[in-house]
C-alpha cells in the first residue's frame, strides 16, 4: 500500500533549486503532492506546470488551509523557515524543513516546542544520512567493529562560489544567516558525523574566512549553482561578511577528537563530502562522490572495499537500500528514502516512539552548535556546545 493510500498527502515551499528536488522525491517514496508554492503566485503557477502538478498555490494561507494537506515541505529560504514552520504547525499539519530549521537558537527551541506541543511529526531534511553506507558505517561502529572511537576527520567541499562574479541569497546574512558555508553544507557534515558516530560534539574551536568581501550581483538575482556571472554590465557590487571556508576543531562527548574543512571555493568539487572515523581496532572512510563504496582499514589485516549491496550490509542500511548489488544508488534516493522514514512513521502512528529521521531537536542542535561555532572564530577559542539530544541508526 502505498503512503498516500493511508490518507497523508504533502505540500512542498519553494520551487527554486531544492523544492523540485522534494518534489522528486516524494512521488518515488509514493506520496501524493498536492501543489507546490514559489515566491509569487506566477512562479508557483509556472512551477506547478513544469513539474506536472494540478495546483500551484497562491499564498501559504491558501495552502494551510487545503484539508487535504497533511504535511508541509519548507525549501524556501532560511530567514522564512522559523515563520512558515510555526504557521504549519499551528495550522496542525507535520512539516519537513530544509536546514538550517530556523535562523537562531531561540526560535528554534520555540519550534521544538511546538512540535511537542501538537504532537506532530517535524523532520529536517539532513539527506546524507540515508545513502546505506552510513548507516553501515554506523553499526560498525555502535557494533564495537572499530573499537573505540578515537578520532575523525573530513571536508565538505565545492566550487560553485569560487569567484568573485558568482552570487547567491545564501551569500547575504539577512537571508541565510551569519553562518553560510559552515550552516549551509557544514552542517551535514556535521549532523552525519554524530549520527554515525552515536556521540554529540560538545566543544569547538573555529578559523572562518571571507574569500570575497565583495561580490558581484546581476540585477534580478541568480539561481542555486546556476553558474557565475558572465557580464558586469548588469550587475551591482555587494558587501558579503558570511564566510565562504573555514576549518573547526572539534571534541566528542566520549573524549574523541576531531577536523572539519569546509569550503565553496574550492575549484573542481563540486559537491564532495568526506569523512573518515579512527577506532581502536579499525577504521573506515566515506566520500559522497563515490557514495556506493566504504572503506575498511585494518593495521593486522588487508584493507577492505565494501561495495554496497543489500545483501552484504546490515538491517539498517538494507532498510535504505532499493536496489540489488551493481546497481548505483545517489542522492535523489536520501530524499527518498528519508521520505519514506518520515511517512512511514506518521502512518505508523506511535509519536512516543523515537522517530527514524532527523528531528527538529537535531536541527535545534545544530543550531546551538553553529551559534558555538561562530562564537569561537569571533572570540579566537574554544566554546562549550550545550547538548540535546541525537537520533542514532
Amino acid at each position: 500500500m502505498s503512503i498516500s493510500e493511508n490518507g497523508h498527502s504533502a505540500a512542498v515551499v519553494g520551487a527554486g533549486f531544492i523544492g523540485p528536488v522534494h518534489v522528486e522525491g516524494l512521488r518515488r517514496a509514493g506520496v501524493h503532492i498536492t501543489g507546490i508554492l514559489g515566491s509569487s503566485a506566477a512562479k508557483s503557477t509556472e512551477a506547478a506546470k513544469r513539474l506536472g502538478l494540478s495546483c500551484g498555490y497562491r499564498s501559504l494561507e491558501e495552502l494551510l488551509h487545503d484539508d487535504s494537506v497533511s504535511a508541509v515541505h519548507l525549501a524556501s529560504p532560511n530567514r522564512m523557515h522559523f515563520e512558515q514552520a510555526a504557521a504549519v504547525l499551528r495550522a496542525g499539519k507535520h512539516v519537513l524543513c530544509e536546514k538550517p530549521l530556523a535562523m537562531t537558537s531561540l526560535e528554534s527551541a520555540e519550534l521544538v516546542r511546538l512540535a511537542r506541543e501538537r504532537r506532530l511529526a517535524a523532520g529536517v531534511a539532513y539527506n546524507i544520512r540515508f545513502y546505506p553506507l552510513c548507516h553501515e558505517a554506523g553499526t560498525m561502529v555502535r557494533s564495537g567493529a572499530l573499537g573505540e572511537v578515537l578520532h575523525v576527520n573530513g571536508s565538505y567541499t565545492q566550487d560553485w562560489l569560487l569567484n568573485d562574479t558568482d552570487f547567491n541569497w545564501r551569500v547575504l546574512a539577512e537571508d541565510g544567516g551569519e553562518l553560510r558555508a559552515i550552516a549551509d553544507i557544514g552542517t551535514h557534515w556535521l549532523d552525519l558525523v554524530q549520527f554515525v558516530t552515536g556521540f554529540q560534539i560538545t566543544s569547538v574551536c573555529a578559523d572562518l574566512r571571507t574569500v570575497h568581501p565583495v561580490r558581484r550581483r546581476a540585477r534580478g538575482g541568480v539561481e542555486t549553482f546556476s553558474g557565475p556571472l558572465t557580464t558586469l554590465t548588469d550587475s551591482e557590487a555587494v558587501a558579503v561578511t558570511t564566510e565562504d571556508c573555514g576549518a573547526v576543531m572539534f571534541r566528542l562527548e566520549n573524549g574523541a577528537n576531531g577536523a572539519l574543512w569546509v569550503s565553496q571555493t574550492t575549484a573542481g568539487r563540486k559537491n564532495c563530502l568526506r569523512y573518515e572515523i579512527g577506532g581502536s581496532k579499525g577504521s573506515c572512510a566515506w566520500n559522497s562522490e563515490a557514495p556506493n563504496e566504504l572503506w575498511i582499514g585494518r593495521r593486522e589485516s588487508a584493507n577492505q572495499l565494501l561495495v554496497r549491496d543489500p545483501a552484504l550490509l546490515g538491517p539498517s542500511a538494507r532498510a535504505v537500500s532499493s536496489y540489488p548489488g551493481g546497481h548505483n544508488e545517489g542522492f535523489p534516493d536520501t530524499f527518498k528514502q528519508l521520505f519514506r522514514s518520515f511517512y512511514g512513521y506518521i502512518a505508523a502512528g506511535d509519536f512516543s516512539s523515537a522517530p527514524p529521521f532527523p528531528t527538529f531537536e537535531d536541527g535545534h542542535q545544530e543550531i546551538l552548535l553553529c551559534e558555538a561555532i561562530l562564537r569561537s572564530h569571533r572570540e579566537r577559542c574554544w566554546i562549550d556546545v550545550p547538548l540535546g539530544s541525537t537520533n542514532a541508526s
